[in-house]
């Protein structure tokens, strides 16, 4: 099938800081993905649920040249909706981008865990009111240079994700993120620091940097 037949819904393509994750602080390329099917409390992409342009995969790649970096996130909203993705990834990889994927961990990730792809899975907290939604499987096909991030509102989201880091014992990286202007920083480093978790804890960067703007 060609590229041009393939289409994919798009709400952003942009060049910044990565901002979350053991990546943060290095500039990537950005490929945001409209539609999701979650609804968390904390979302700060909301503009991601419905807005967005449909382009083929050789405008996407035509597009992202505009900058010579090799690092790439595919983000959304939620990617993995949308069938053309893997074609997209595909593409990608030929042309020797490097790809992370971030997504809710909602959906099975057995067929992205076959690719040469970095996944940066959510595993939704109490807090976020998404929790029961989770498709807990995932855990266990993530790979070593893969992130499992728990986004924690308080003390109640660090204890959940303590016990199912106990119970699933994961195998990639483990990401602890405060929700933005919610959550003490400084607090939830307290608390990996006195259990010995071993845990990279992340303060969205970007956010930091230029505050909540899209594009960023």
């Amino acid at each position: 099938m060609s590229m041009k037949n393939i289409k994919l819904t798009i709400n952003e393509i942009f060049y910044s800081i990565q901002g979350e994750g053991s990546d943060a602080g290095l500039p990537t390329i950005f490929i945001r993905l409209t539609g999701c099917n979650l609804r968390c409390t904390y979302c700060d992409t909301q503009y991601a649920f419905y807005e967005g342009e449909e382009k083929d995969i050789e405008e996407i790649l035509r597009e992202i040249r505009e900058w010579e970096c090799k690092r790439l996130c595919i983000t959304g909203g939620e990617p993995l909706l949308q069938k053309g993705i893997y074609e997209l990834i595909d593409a990608l990889l030929k042309r020797e981008y490097e790809i992370s994927v971030e997504t809710n961990g909602s959906i099975s990730i057995e067929k992205l865990a076959k690719m040469s792809v970095v996944i940066k899975m959510d595993v939704k907290l109490p807090s976020s009111g998404m929790h029961k939604k989770m498709h807990m499987k995932n855990i266990n096909l993530l790979r070593s240079d893969d992130e499992l991030k728990f986004v924690i509102g308080d003390r109640a989201d660090y204890e959940y994700a303590k016990e199912i880091l106990k119970e699933y014992k994961p195998r990639c990286k483990i990401i602890m993120q405060p929700v933005w202007k919610k959550m003490d920083a400084s607090k939830l480093a307290e608390w990996i620091l006195e259990d010995g978790i071993d845990a990279r804890l992340s303060l969205q960067l970007h956010k930091i940097l230029w505050g909540e703007r899209k594009g960023r």
